[in-house]
């Protein structure tokens, strides 16, 4: 501490044992913001009216409905298992107008980073909800548009 300033530690991490270990470490040495992702931290130290008013309102697109406020999405009234990550793509890919998402803007979107080139992490993650789109009866596809990005559609 200098001239009696509390220090601002922060962590950014997915993983929780690393958040808690921080946390744990730097007890008592000032403010210690904990946080899992870039997406987290920005919505934290930047709050805007405008996404706040986005979120609150439920993405509808035929019978799949993202309700990002609740943390819930449910395809014909059922809810689906899925994590924050996966909400978070789906609730873009849903988003209207509905379009093709270029993998630049689904990075930008859900991650709250730069887009540098590798996506092994987008891919991973589309690869995941897909798996479980696919448990849904008659449910909405993740699409690949080869060498651009991925859009949402519905079954024919």
């Amino acid at each position: 501490m200098v001239n009696g300033e509390v220090p601002l530690v922060v962590c950014v991490s997915s993983d929780v044992a690393v958040r808690e270990r921080v946390v744990r470490q730097l007890d008592n040495c000032g403010a210690v913001v904990v946080c899992s992702d870039l997406a987290e931290l920005r919505a934290m130290l930047f709050p805007t009216a405008e996404s706040e008013a986005a979120e609150s309102k439920p993405i509808v697109f035929g019978d799949l409905v993202v309700d990002t406020r609740a943390h819930l999405v449910t395809w014909r009234d059922n809810p689906l298992p899925l994590t924050r990550l996966e909400r978070e793509l789906l609730a873009r890919l849903a988003s209207p107008p509905i379009s093709v998402w270029t993998y630049e803007r689904l990075f930008s979107s859900v991650w709250g980073g730069a887009y540098l080139g590798d996506t092994a992490i987008l891919h991973s993650a589309v690869k995941r909800l897909r798996r479980k789109l696919r448990a849904v009866p008659d449910g909405p596809e993740v699409q690949t548009i080869r060498g651009v990005g991925y859009r949402l559609a519905l079954p024919s």
